[in-house]
Formats: structure tokens, C-alpha cells, sequence
């Protein structure tokens, strides 16, 4: 019995760790995806659309932003401060990301570390985020975004 036991034990891990594997390794395809909306980010931010970077985040009251103030909770609250912090293209200056790292959850989830890059008119500044995203609706979202800086 005790033997019975330990071999199923062993067969369940041995299938939870090739369902890991499985995930994580068919996730590149995912990760490309989700560093293609990371770069059309950039890109609007530097090209001074406020409202195309958002596309990247989830239409939602349930989206959170945490930063040096705390958090704030839904989509137009964070499209606010960001228009509010930044009102003009001078001020938004140009943005570039780096990724450092993308962890699949499962196949439609994953966290993202990265570092941020801005140079602006006035003050250059870079600090570091972690970003949860959601596939919804086939699409890649940000759910949750904690930047520090």
C-alpha cells in the first residue's frame, strides 16, 4: 500500500512538472506578444499618445497602478494621472523599456519585470516595474502595473 502510494505521488509530479514544462515552453510565441504591445507602448509614449500607450492596458475598473502615491484602481483613474503628470509631448519625453524577465502563470497570465528609461525636457528618470498581464479576449492586457522610480 505504502509503495502504491509513493509511485502515484511520483507519477503526479512527474505529470505536473511536464505540464509546467509544456506551458513554459510553448509560451515564447505568448512573450513575443506581449513585448510587441510593450514596444507599441513606447512608442505612443515618445510620440506623445497618451491614449494609444493605454491600449496596452485593460479597459477595466478592476486595473491597478501602484507607484510612489499608492495605488489607484480602475482604467480612467490611471489614464487621468497619467495625463495629469504629463500633459504635453515635451513632458513625456521618450520612452524605452527593458525586460528583464517574462514568467508564464499559465498559458492565458504571466508577470513581467522590466526597467523603464525616461528622457525628458526637464528630468530624465528610470526606476523599475512589474506588470501582470491577462490574455482577454485574445489580447494581451496589463491588469496590474507597480512601477518604482
Amino acid at each position: 500500500m505504502r509503495l502504491s502510494l509513493i509511485a502515484c505521488m511520483c507519477l503526479i509530479s512527474i505529470t505536473a512538472c511536464k505540464t509546467k514544462q509544456q506551458i513554459v515552453g510553448d509560451f515564447s510565441k505568448e512573450a513575443q506578444a506581449i513585448e510587441a504591445v510593450m514596444k507599441m507602448q513606447e512608442i505612443a509614449w515618445s510620440e506623445g499618445d497618451i491614449e494609444k500607450f493605454m491600449t496596452g492596458y485593460w479597459k477595466s475598473e478592476k486595473l491597478s497602478f501602484g507607484g510612489k502615491r499608492g495605488f489607484t484602481y480602475g482604467y480612467d483613474n490611471v489614464l487621468y494621472n497619467y495625463k495629469r503628470g504629463y500633459p504635453t509631448k515635451e513632458v513625456m519625453g521618450s520612452l524605452t523599456f527593458e525586460i528583464i524577465d517574462i514568467f508564464p502563470i499559465n498559458d492565458s497570465a504571466a508577470y513581467l519585470l522590466g526597467k523603464y528609461m525616461l528622457e525628458a525636457k526637464d528630468s530624465d528618470s528610470s526606476g523599475y516595474f512589474t506588470l501582470v498581464w491577462r490574455k482577454i479576449d485574445g489580447e494581451w492586457k496589463i491588469v496590474s502595473d507597480h512601477t518604482s522610480g
